[in-house]
Parts: structure tokens; C-alpha cells; sequence
């Protein structure tokens, strides 16, 4: 099961897998944070690690089942011409409900704009929100493990790669929820993101190739603008508390 260990495309297999592995699951992370953020500060750690924990779990039952998740790539009906397989219905299902998810989460935050979470948090439950994550996770693992399977030839180098990755993860989880919580903009932002991902798992039930190079770009390129900007509100506010401490100085104006 282990004689990979003495082969070098292996571990290159593995290294190149878990690499993939953490970047298809900054969209999982996104969507959990944003999800335990609705619950009560003490119930947020226990639910985000419960929430990667069934996502390594998804992974890894997906992989041991990969006779039967290959299966799902043959066709089982036609509509309009176009073949759909049980992974494309998955993937539309996903895609669907990520975009109505986020869709309901930005209304919120724009009918409650002074809020701070509390009254949300009031209205959900901590087995409710677990069955939403769930939900997501078993979307995002398909599309992990059929790539997995393309990279690497043994299961037990993708079984790896996965653990690993939900372990880098869960160290990461915490930071990137509470930075989503601190910061509204970058939680519009971040459920925009959903929004994409949510049209590319739609448009790829519909076998229209999306190359994820493209989007994860696109991310990342939209977060270092944002970072840009909250670094130069940051230091904006600063100086104008610091006028205002020492009107001698020179006046500092305002952001209209």
C-alpha cells in the first residue's frame, strides 16, 4: 500500500495534491466562517472544527468510494441535447444553493446594516448550520476527489494529501473567521466569491469547462485591493484620532 514511499513522482504526486487540496478549500473556509459566524461566540470554534472535520470525512469516504464516484461521471439522461451524469447534478444542485446561500446572506447584511451578529446568531442553530456545511462539503469533495484521482494513482497518496490539507485548514480556519467577522467589506466580498464559485459549479454541471486558474486569480487579486484598502482606512482613522489629540498638528481631513 506504502511502496510509493521510495518513488519520487510520487512525492511530487503528493506535494503537487496537497497544494491543490488547500487551494480548492479556501471556498470551504469562506463558507464556513461566514456560516459559524451566525452562531454565539462559544459555540464558533467547536462548530468550524466540526464543520472541517466532516469535510476531511466527505474527502476521504468519496475517496474510498472512488469506483462509485467515477461511476457518476456516465450520463444518465438527456436534456436538450445536453447529457447530464449524476456529478453534473450534484454540481448544478451545489451551485444552486451556494448562490441562493450567499444571495440570502449579502440581503441580510444589507437590512441589518448596523448589526453585529447577535440577532442572527439568535436565529440559528448549532445542528442547522452543521447541516448546510455538510451539505457544501459533499459538493466541494466530489470536485476535490475527481481531481485527486486525475493527479495520483494511488489512494493512499491522495488520502494523505487530503488530511494534510484539511490540517493546514484547520490552523488557518479560525484566523480567516475571525477576519471575515471584523471586516464587513471583506464578508461582501468573500460572499461575492460564493457567488462565482457557485456559477462556475453550475456551468461545469453543464459541462462548460471554467479554468480555475482564472477565478482563483480573480480572488486573489480582488482580496489584495481590499487589503489595500482596509490598510489605508486603518491608517486614515489613526491620523484623525491623532489630530484630534493634538489639534497643534497639522489637520488631517476626513473621509466624506
Amino acid at each position: 500500500m506504502f511502496e510509493w514511499i521510495s518513488s519520487p513522482e510520487a512525492w511530487v504526486a503528493l506535494g503537487t495534491l496537497t497544494a491543490l487540496e488547500i487551494v480548492l478549500g479556501i471556498d470551504n473556509i469562506i463558507f464556513i466562517s461566514i456560516l459559524v459566524g451566525k452562531l454565539p461566540e462559544e459555540q464558533r470554534d467547536r462548530a468550524r472544527k466540526i464543520g472541517l472535520g466532516l469535510a476531511m470525512f466527505a474527502r476521504l469516504a468519496l475517496l474510498f468510494s472512488i469506483t462509485w464516484v467515477m461511476g457518476l461521471i456516465e450520463p444518465l439522461f438527456t436534456v436538450l441535447g445536453q447529457e447530464l451524469s449524476g456529478r453534473d447534478l450534484i454540481l448544478i444542485g451545489g451551485g444552486l444553493f451556494l448562490l441562493a446561500k450567499s444571495t440570502h446572506e449579502i440581503h441580510d447584511s444589507l437590512e441589518l446594516p448596523g448589526d453585529s451578529g447577535q440577532s442572527l446568531s439568535g436565529t440559528a442553530t448549532f445542528g442547522g448550520i452543521l447541516f448546510q456545511i455538510a451539505l457544501l462539503d459533499i459538493v466541494f469533495s466530489l470536485d476535490s476527489v475527481i481531481t485527486a484521482v486525475g493527479l495520483a494513482e494511488q489512494v493512499s497518496v491522495m488520502a494523505i494529501a487530503i488530511i494534510v490539507a484539511v490540517g493546514v485548514m484547520l490552523f488557518a480556519a479560525r484566523s480567516i473567521g475571525e477576519f471575515v467577522d471584523k471586516n464587513p467589506t471583506i464578508k461582501i466580498l468573500a460572499l461575492s466569491f460564493l457567488i462565482l464559485v457557485g456559477v462556475t459549479l453550475i456551468a461545469e454541471g453543464l459541462e462548460f469547462h471554467v479554468p480555475k486558474g482564472y477565478i482563483y486569480f480573480a480572488m486573489a487579486f480582488s482580496v489584495a485591493v481590499e487589503m489595500i484598502n482596509i490598510k489605508m482606512r486603518d491608517r486614515r482613522s489613526r491620523a484623525i484620532t491623532l489630530n484630534r489629540k493634538n489639534p497643534g498638528q497639522l489637520p488631517v481631513r476626513e473621509p466624506k
